[in-house]
């Protein structure tokens, strides 16, 4: 593959472009050396590059509008993390790690776009590189990343759209990519449940939210095993349960905190009504409740010919014994926004470093930099395939 030559060629790029933001890693939204890099280093290539988009989002533009118009997206931001590794590229900033892999993300966009911008036989059309902000978290108005770079109009006129993750649990240089649903939809929710505190000797004097409590987390049980279709997926989970501050005081109140996964819309908003069902047990019981549910991100759906097309070009890369159909997940990506957009995709990259287990959001989470020329190569031969499938 000849577009595999030119990633290889810039591997020494990717490696010094991903470190130099590893080192100086910004929290959602407040990406703005991030993208001022982007942007010199774009324009750098002969590229014009338009910073502010999606707040602190980045997007450039190769190629003419008047064909098909194909999006590779990367995301930028980091964790509110402290770095344990002790690595010349370790980050600067106190309480602040790239911990999930953004950092090669936006290396290999970068050289995604010199690889197309340099490409003399490149088709017709557009291919527009979307340098995202804030996927790990969305504002009190519940807008993230992907969101934001949606509302600046950012993917407009899109015919597909492509993204790829790292993985630091998979091989190196390995590629998953699923058809069909393969991350969940994220909700989250905090509750309260009101009894009335009293002595801990003296329980009949008031009513204990801890029991309360108690009840409403085995009706939230049941919600999952016996009132949601079985053969589809989801989760409610129990975060975390604060009340009471020492051993002989009933407390007034309990906090409950936890998320729910789904994929289906319809189930998504069955688990919404059921769980106002279980809390309620709490009236039942002679207590109160208030209970709030933050929509977060849609289920990311992989358009199967995307993803198919993805799976041909990682073989002719990497050969086919790497690369396998990825099975679905409830983690949750905002990159689900913009394959609501467009068709799109996204493929897993394996980045295993060392042969140590380094979890995404660590302390420790680290990558092989090598598979970036792979990653970099895909996107971009994937890119090409696609604005010649779309002018036919």
């Amino acid at each position: 593959m000849e577009l595999l030559k030119q990633a290889q060629a810039l591997q020494d790029d990717m490696v010094a472009w991903r470190r130099d933001i590893h080192m100086h890693p910004e929290l959602g939204f407040e990406e703005t050396r991030t993208a001022n890099l982007v942007v010199q280093t774009l324009r750098e290539m002969g590229i014009e590059a338009q910073p502010g988009v999606g707040r602190t989002g980045v997007v450039a533009r190769i190629g003419d509008g008047d064909g098909p118009k194909i999006g590779i997206r990367a995301d930028m931001d980091a964790l509110p993390i402290e770095e344990a590794n002790d690595t010349p590229y370790k980050s600067q900033n106190p309480g602040v790690m790239h911990a999930c892999g953004h950092d090669s993300h936006t290396a290999m966009l970068l050289a995604v776009a010199r690889i197309l911008n340099e490409m003399s036989d490149r088709p017709t059309g557009e291919v527009r590189l979307l340098f995202q902000p804030s996927e790990e978290k969305w504002d009190e108005d519940g807008i993230s990343g992907a969101s934001a770079m949606i509302q600046d109009e950012a993917l407009e006129d899109l015919d597909a759209v492509i993204a790829l993750h790292v993985s630091s649990t998979d091989e190196a240089g390995t590629v998953k990519v699923g058809d069909g649903y393969m991350m969940a939809a994220v909700d989250s929710f905090d509750a309260t449940i009101k009894g009335e505190g009293t002595h801990g000797a003296s329980p009949h004097m008031g009513r204990d939210p801890i029991v309360l409590a108690a009840q409403v987390i085995n009706a939230i049980q049941a919600i999952r095993s016996r009132w949601t279709d079985p053969t589809k997926p989801s989760v409610v989970t129990i975060g975390a349960i604060h009340g009471g501050t020492t051993t002989n005081v009933i407390p007034h109140e309990v906090t409950l905190l936890g998320t729910i996964r789904t994929y289906e819309e319809p189930v998504r908003e069955q688990i919404h009504e059921e769980l106002h069902k279980a809390f309620s047990v709490a009236k039942t019981l002679g207590g109160d409740y208030e209970l709030n549910i933050q929509r977060g991100y849609p289920a990311l759906y992989n358009a199967p010919d995307v993803a198919g097309l993805l799976r041909d070009v990682a073989a002719e890369a990497i050969g086919a014994d790497k690369v396998k159909v990825g099975e679905p997940g409830m983690g949750a990506e905002d990159f689900a926004y913009m394959a609501q957009k467009a068709p799109g995709a996204m493929m897993i990259l394996g980045a295993k470093y060392d042969g140590v287990n380094r979890p995404h959001h660590s302390p420790i989470f680290d990558i092989a930099e090598d598979p970036m020329q792979y990653g970099a190569a895909i996107l971009a031969e994937t890119a090409v395939r696609l604005l010649k499938q779309h002018a036919k």
